[in-house]
């Protein structure tokens, strides 16, 4: 087991840091040309898969909590809420492969209003490693996606 460090809050409002028991795995999914394992940067992985110790800053992005997921066993470092999208937006999405070019248009104006959020993580990000978890089922079409886009710049 491994006993996950505190770190410095980056979310005020709605952090979630503590001290957590996780089994060290491989990093699962990267950008092409992104760093390898351990080196800072910033990764989308479900909430649902494994914690692994090269996760390194683990947030939270949805709004809602995660079905089926305990809060105690989560592994997360912050719960940033006010960076996922809005209810509305996130349920005219509803996960429609063909309104993600729009739904992407839409969450980045929405994301203009949290540029200091933004800016935490993208400082974070070239410190240690930023894992962004997502409950979506689709790896590729979720705002999860978005965020990583916005916060790479």
């Amino acid at each position: 087991m491994i006993k996950r460090q505190k770190h410095a809050p980056i979310d005020t409002a709605h952090q979630s840091v503590g001290e957590y028991s996780s089994p060290a795995c491989l990093m699962q999914e990267f950008d092409a040309g992104e760093s390898p394992l351990g080196v800072p940067g910033v990764r989308i992985k479900r909430i649902y898969d494994e914690p692994e110790q090269a996760d390194g800053f683990r947030v939270l992005v949805d709004r809602l909590w995660p079905r089926g997921i305990k809060k105690q066993t989560a592994a997360i470092d912050a719960w940033m809420r006010e960076v996922a999208p809005s209810s509305e937006l996130r349920k005219w999405f509803d996960h429609d492969p063909l309104r993600f070019t729009e739904f992407r248009r839409r969450y980045r104006q929405e994301l203009k209003e949290r540029a200091a959020e933004l800016e935490a993580l993208r400082q974070r990000s070239k410190r240690q490693p930023v894992t962004l978890l997502y409950a979506a089922k689709d790896g590729h079409i979720n705002h999860a996606v978005v965020l990583r886009e916005a916060i790479k710049g």
